[in-house]
This record gives C-alpha cells, structure tokens and sequence, in this order.
C-alpha cells in the first residue's frame, strides 16, 4: 500500500474517533472499491446433486437397516433438501425414506415459504397450530410402512422432537442417523471441492488486501472490519474474522482484554467466509515490524507442524494418526506433551464443508480412515500463555493421489502470504 494512501486511511480514523469502525471502513473505501467479486462463476450445487445424495442416502439406509431418518433445519436439511430453515419451537423437519421421494413436514402458513427454497422432489405435510408435528411425522411413516423399522435421528435433531417422535410411535426403535449423514457429508464431490476452493480463494485475497493495511494504534475490530470488508467485495459471505494481538494470541480463541497492533506484537488472524454455503478457513499469524528470534523460532515451527500433518494423512490411515504426528513432534522440541502448555492444546484439525467445523476431526484416537473427499483443516498451532501464540492454518482435502491444498501454506514469518 503506498504511504500516502496508508497515510490517508489512518488519518481519517483517527479523526473519526467517534465513529468507530465505519470511519476505517469510509477511510478505506477507496481500496476496497479496486476489489471485484471473484465468484461470479460458482455454480449453485444442482438439483441433480441432491437427488444423488439421497440415493447414496437410501443405499447406507438399507445397508444399516434403517428404514428412514429424521433431520431438522441446519446444513444437513440444505445438504439433502436445499430448505433453508432456521430453528424454532414449531418443528419444520425432513424425512428421508429408504425408499421413495422424502417429505417435508412444516407449520401450514409456513408452507409457501418452505417450498421456495425445496431442491428436490417431496411431499409437503402440514400441521395447525394446534397439532402435535411429530403426529405428522409419524403417519408418513405409517403410511410409507417404515414405522416399524428403525428410524434414524441426524446427530443434531433436539430431544423434544426425538422424544415426541418416540411418543408417537411407541414402539418404534430410534438409531443413530450418523451412518447415513456422516457417510455422505463426509466425502465431498468435486462440486462442493469447487465451492470450497471458491471461499478460500476470497479468505488469501481478503488477506493480501488487509495484510499491508494493518497499522500500529489498529484495534482488534478494526482489522477484522477490514477482513469482512473485503470479503464481501470479493464475493464471500463473512463467517468469521476472530483478530488476536501479542499475548491474545496465546490463547486459541483469545481473551476478553483488547489489545492494539504494536510495534514487534504478533498479530494472529483466522478467518473464514462462505460461497454457496460451502466455508473456508485459514489462520495467518505475522508480526508488526520486525519478529523476535523467539517468535520466528515457533514460527517455523508451527510452519514444519503443518507440514508433519500433511505428510501424515495417507490414505487409509487412521484421522488421529494426523494429530498423532504432529503431537510427536512437538513433544521432540520440548512442548506439552500431550495438549499441555506451552504446547498444542487443540486438535490438529476438523473437518469441513457446509458447517466450518464437521466430523470428523484430527484428534487423538479418532479412527475413521482417510477417504478421497474428505476435507480437514491444518491448525497445529503453538501457544505460550503470558507470551504469544502462533496460528497457521489452511485447508486441504483427500484425492487419490493423497492430501492436496486448498491453500498453500505460507513459507516466511517475512512473507506470511507467501
């Protein structure tokens, strides 16, 4: 960024003291009017994707003996159905028969509604308000003749619909849907991949914009105002810009004491934002001015960290084998052991995909097997309470060929961009 325009976006802040954040915002808009959406081309996930996902679906169903599954609004209802729906005491659910089209169960005014946003063939049943829902539910079932196999209940669905649902069929078994969900949100296809690269294309170019903008006297929420403001010129729908200054960021998910962008502080940012639903993350962590050999030591680090998780998921292996690397080698440079401090104290990573954190994870004793469309985040940062914490994080997913990124890893503390 030139001095003069630098020059100009501080200026303008601190003469807007008053105003907050929309003067960063105003002084920067100049900047951000350069940046052009870069997701014009994302292609929506299509009808056809979804009626294979309820295929694939129905096969785990019949393969597990589970004659249907219960789902409540959240990503798995827009994963299978396309509904977006938000969570309320009036039951809006779908259920996935092993056989045949699914159906939506809904509040009756609400059915206009949620037919706008249906991605898939379905039958709509309603309920009056004075109605019990999961009744609803259970006469599909009824009438499907599924009530009396098990029935599934995807991993979020809240206990009073389960418990109605038992109500209402008595006898009815209730399982797990994880077999069914799990198995399917899991592994991505190259549609989801292709959104996924999409938003995290965004995070790097929302970062490269805001890196050189970053001054001393910059609260935490002025830089992450910047981040989300950039994001949304880009095309990314912001889904978090968490900004940790000096000893902040020796705590994973920092502390409720602010701190301001100083001369030699680090500055740990991780971010992530939305295309088509489909999330990105990535952590950048760099120093105003010039780092300490301290600081560039565990830097590189934790840069060498990513590296061991990355080398570690080899088809076929065990997810906690990953942390099971890197936990390794820290333990061989003094850390922990274990999640001890200093050390790393969180998993190495999570999976990913519609929700920013979906099973499964990189963590100890996890034994689900890497598979082509998995996707995980790489995060084994360092953290030393009193002191400063190192962060890096990016994304990658399983092909058959192995473990590829969705971002490149940043090589320098003196180029934290790469």
């Amino acid at each position: 960024m030139p001095f003069l325009a630098r020059r100009h976006l501080l200026t303008a802040a601190a003469a807007l003291p008053l105003l907050g954040l929309p003067g960063i915002l105003r002084a920067a808009e100049p900047d951000l009017s350069e940046l052009k959406d870069i997701t014009t081309g994302a292609r929506p996930i299509s009808a056809e994707e979804r009626k294979a996902r309820i295929a694939r679906a129905q096969k785990l169903m019949a393969a597990n003996g589970i004659g249907a599954v219960l789902i409540e609004p959240g990503s798995s209802l827009v994963y299978f159905t396309g509904v977006r729906w938000g969570r309320s005491e009036r039951l809006t659910a779908a259920i996935l028969p092993v056989e045949g089209d699914p159906c939506i169960v809904t509040p009756f005014f609400e059915e206009p509604r949620t037919r706008e946003t249906l991605g898939v063939p379905a039958e709509v049943r309603v309920w009056q308000e004075d109605e019990d829902p999961l009744v609803i539910v259970a006469g599909f079932l009824k009438d499907r003749k599924l009530a009396g196999r098990p029935i599934g209940i995807e991993e979020t669905v809240r206990y009073f619909a389960m418990d109605g649902l038992q109500r209402a069929l008595p006898s009815a078994k209730i399982v797990s849907a994880n077999p069914v969900v799990r198995g399917c949100r899991m592994v991505k296809t190259p549609a989801e991949i292709a959104l996924m690269q999409l938003a995290t294309d965004v995070t790097i170019a929302a970062y490269r914009w805001v890196h050189p903008r970053v001054e001393k006297g910059m609260s935490q929420r002025d830089v992450s105002a910047l981040m989300d403001a950039a994001t949304r010129k880009l095309g990314g729908a912001p889904e978090f810009s968490l900004v940790l200054v000096g000893e902040g960021a020796a705590y994973p998910h920092g502390t409720k004491t602010p701190s301001l962008v100083a001369e030699g502080k680090i500055v740990l940012m991780d971010c992530g934002c939305t295309v088509q639903g489909y999330q990105s993350d990535v952590s950048r962590t760099f120093v105003h001015g010039a780092p300490t050999a301290e600081q560039r030591k565990v830097w590189d680090q934790v840069a060498h960290g990513q590296q061991v998780a990355f080398a570690a998921a080899k088809l076929g292996a065990p997810t906690g084998s990953v942390d099971d690397a890197v936990r390794g080698y820290y333990t061989s440079l003094g850390y922990g052991p274990d999640y001890k401090l200093p050390g790393l104290s969180h998993r190495t990573g999570h999976g990913i995909g519609l929700d920013g954190h979906e099973p499964v994870n990189l963590v100890r004793g996890e034994q689900t097997k890497l598979a082509p469309g998995m996707c995980f985040s790489n995060e084994p940062g360092i953290y030393i309470p009193g002191s400063f914490g190192v962060r890096l994080e990016d994304c990658f997913h399983m092909t058959e060929a192995g473990p590829k990124w969705f971002s490149e890893p940043p090589k320098s503390i003196d180029a934290p961009l790469g």
